[in-house]
């Protein structure tokens, strides 16, 4: 089984804790100690975030901003893979080449962002799609989908389970400047869609969550099931 996971950086690193980040490499470890083969795709989180905002206050130019976020994915990844030992290519990839490459070395693949424009949720999609995995898990600061923001709406409802199509029509009016923070955001579902990626979006701030999903499926987030992909997976069904 292959699997990548989209870690958010306000679940792996939001105030720097090295605890934090050791229990999610335990996390990874087991799933690689279960045979799975994992990419890892970490975000930039609020540190990210700071930074953004005090270069967009000094009239930085939108990719400005959107290449200081991906430095800080990249440090955010060298955390992990710090944090991952031997099991880890000792440098984030910065292509999904070098992932892809990674991967077939058996190691774990580890990066941040890519390029301006793309968040690492794009990114995390987009390599999902390159190494044909499995399944792409969100590990987000947030229980999974909603129909609203759930810090601002009370009435927000989570979503169970949707297709590709219905994940494109909730995201759509997602603000695309740099530092937008939401669950997935829309060119990563549109990738979702046309891969026919089966996707998790979960609250990741449980490392053990992610190694739930993964392994069968077990998860109180948002189940998205593109058509025409499997609605479960064959290695959770010889659970």
């Amino acid at each position: 089984m292959r699997a990548v996971v989209s870690l958010g950086g306000s679940v792996l690193a939001p105030d720097l804790d090295p605890a934090r980040v050791a229990a999610h490499a335990r996390a990874i470890t087991r799933l690689v100690d279960a045979g799975v083969s994992v990419g890892v795709v970490v975000g930039g989180g609020g540190v990210a975030r700071d930074y953004i905002e005090s270069a967009r206050a000094l009239e930085a130019n939108e990719i400005e901003l959107d290449d200081m976020g991906i430095a800080v994915t990249r440090l955010n990844a060298r955390l992990l893979i710090a944090a991952l030992e031997n099991l880890a290519a000792p440098s984030p990839a910065t292509t999904y080449d070098e992932a892809k490459a990674a991967l077939r070395r058996g190691d774990v693949a580890v990066m941040g962002g890519v390029m301006p424009g793309q968040t690492t949720d794009a990114v995390s999609a987009a390599l999902a799609e390159f190494v044909e995995a499995d399944l792409l898990v969100y590990a987000t600061s947030v229980p999974g989908v909603f129909d609203a923001d759930p810090n601002e709406d009370d009435e927000a409802t989570r979503f169970d389970r949707m297709s590709a199509a219905e994940l494109v029509d909730v995201i759509v009016g997602t603000e695309m400047t740099a530092g937008a923070s939401a669950p997935v955001d829309l060119l990563a579902a549109k990738l979702i869609e046309r891969s026919r990626m089966r996707s998790i979006v979960l609250d990741g701030n449980d490392p053990e969550a992610v190694v739930d999903a993964v392994l069968d499926g077990d998860h109180d987030g948002t189940d998205v099931v593109p058509d025409g992909s499997q609605a479960e997976l064959q290695q959770w069904a010889r659970q």
